[in-house]
């Protein structure tokens, strides 16, 4: 990639955000149209279950090959047809006649947005080489989830009580061409310097996977865990995870590079990643149903109460981006941690439900930590990496994020299956949802001991030894380019 005046490379990063700004829209947004969907098309809990996590499955299954597809073919034009997929996947789901074909079209829009998020965080890695500005853009990059957290049930509360559901996806249209003229315009093309072969055996085993253990986590609570088919995807499950490990670990170039895990950092980032995202969709998922079902609020006043929270994330994920920069990736994990934890403790031991000050006080403290939380999982994924690696080390932390917020949902949804249905007392739906916060607080602190566990000296050695095993094959493999052999 060539190198960019200041103002061409904030440019490329604002680009990249229009990107990161549609996929958390339309997730936030989905969200508080659930119902309307569910009476339009005549669909049972579950059925909207599925418009949601058939989404996240194929977007996790996907992840990883489209960042490594792009080093490899170029991630300009695979962004760009990202955009183009993305927002056809969304106007067909506007179109969505029943329930069927609204989960078929949901899922092509999630193979538009596999090719999104993470090409996107490529391209800034490679525009933004100096550590310190790179931790200052993905920053800005982490600030769009908090503006789509705020603006997103606004948004979409809005828009469904003025114009009805559908609407909800039409705003990716614009966006997107808009998100795609300007790519042409001024993204530099940018591709890995030795273009990696596909591995078709590794895409199968991870699409097995995290499929068949998606399936068996969001079937489990009504078919039971000890039922035959619940066995059987189990099963699947583990011997695809065997056979995936066992099987990249002798491929010349395999899909997921297992000596990215080398690096502490990196394995940190991506363990952070789960147990940061599996709070927040646990986190959303618990308020959603309180303050619709319990308090009675509607869509659009549900979505001005968690306002706070989006707030505090929208303040500081930038705020951590500078002391990532600053500081190294130690203290805002650390501090993330610590607000998760608070956050979930304050829910499940002193019933912050009980008073508004108390449930934005916990609301603010969500909102610090998962703000704070962001910007270093990100940065220390793809920073202790080879540029040439960017695509697939940024694709990993994503798909991290993504199984972390699915088993959030699936785990807390469980744990609330005896309280949270629409007719709950208050007292009920709080003591089904009290162990569900303290799940939520366990996250917070895995995220505080893992960020005390994977960003002291020890750590920082592990991720350049990591990076001295690249860069030496990289050199090897330059040598033997040269000289033909």
């Amino acid at each position: 990639m060539p190198d960019l005046s200041r103002r061409r490379r904030l440019l490329v990063l604002a680009i990249c955000c229009l990107s990161l700004l549609i996929v958390s829209l339309d997730n936030t947004v989905l969200n508080v149209a659930l119902p309307s969907m569910q009476r339009e098309l005549g669909a049972s809990v579950s059925g909207m279950q599925w418009t949601i996590d058939a989404y996240t499955l194929v977007l996790a299954s996907l992840l990883m090959l489209s960042g490594s597809t792009a080093d490899r073919l170029g991630r300009r034009r695979i962004f760009m047809i990202g955009l183009v997929v993305f927002a056809a996947g969304s106007l067909l789901c506007s179109l969505a006649p029943d329930l069927t074909w609204l989960v078929v079209f949901r899922m092509v829009q999630a193979v538009g947005g596999s090719m999104l998020n993470p090409v996107a965080m490529s391209i800034i890695t490679n525009t933004f080489t100096d550590p310190r500005e790179r931790a200052r853009a993905i920053g800005v990059w982490g600030g769009v989830v908090g503006i789509s957290m705020a603006a997103g049930p606004v948004v979409g509360g809005l828009l469904v009580q003025s114009v009805g559901w559908r609407s909800i996806f039409w705003i990716n249209v614009p966006i997107g061409a808009l998100a795609l003229f300007l790519t042409w315009r001024w993204v530099p093309e940018s591709r890995a310097p030795r273009p990696r072969r596909v591995d078709p055996v590794g895409q199968l085993l991870v699409i097995a996977l995290l499929g068949s253990l998606t399936y068996a986590i969001i079937e489990a609570p009504e078919a039971g865990w000890d039922s035959p088919e619940i066995l059987a995807f189990v099963l699947v499950a583990a011997g695809s995870l065997i056979a995936l490990v066992g099987y990249e670990r002798r491929r010349p170039e395999p899909l997921i590079d297992l000596r990215f895990f080398h690096s502490a950092p990196f394995s940190g980032a991506t363990v952070t990643a789960v147990c940061a995202f599996a709070a927040l969709g646990g986190f959303l998922f618990v308020n959603t149903l309180y303050l619709q079902n319990i308090r009675g609020l509607s869509a659009l006043n549900a979505g001005l109460y968690m306002l706070p929270m989006a707030g505090m994330t929208l303040v500081f994920a930038p705020l951590s981006g500078r002391l990532v920069g600053g500081r190294g990736p130690r203290l805002p994990l650390l501090l993330a941690g610590c607000a998760m934890a608070a956050s979930g403790v304050l829910f499940a031991a002193f019933d912050a439900e009980s008073t508004t000050a108390l449930l934005f006080t916990g609301y603010i403290l969500f909102g610090i930590g998962f703000g704070l939380v962001n910007a270093p999982i990100t940065n220390t994924a793809v920073s202790g990496m080879p540029r040439a690696q960017a695509g697939v080390a940024a694709a990993v932390a994503s798909t991290s994020r993504q199984v972390g917020q699915s088993l959030g949902v699936a785990v807390i949804g469980a744990v609330l299956a005896g309280g949270a249905h629409t007719g709950a007392t208050r007292t009920a739906f709080l003591a089904a949802a009290r162990p569900g916060w303290w799940i939520i607080a366990g996250c917070g602190a895995a995220v505080l001991l893992l960020g005390a566990l994977t960003t002291g000296r020890w750590a920082d050695a592990t991720a350049r030894r990591t990076a001295a095993l690249f860069e030496g094959e990289a050199a090897r493999d330059h040598r033997q380019a040269r000289t033909g052999s």
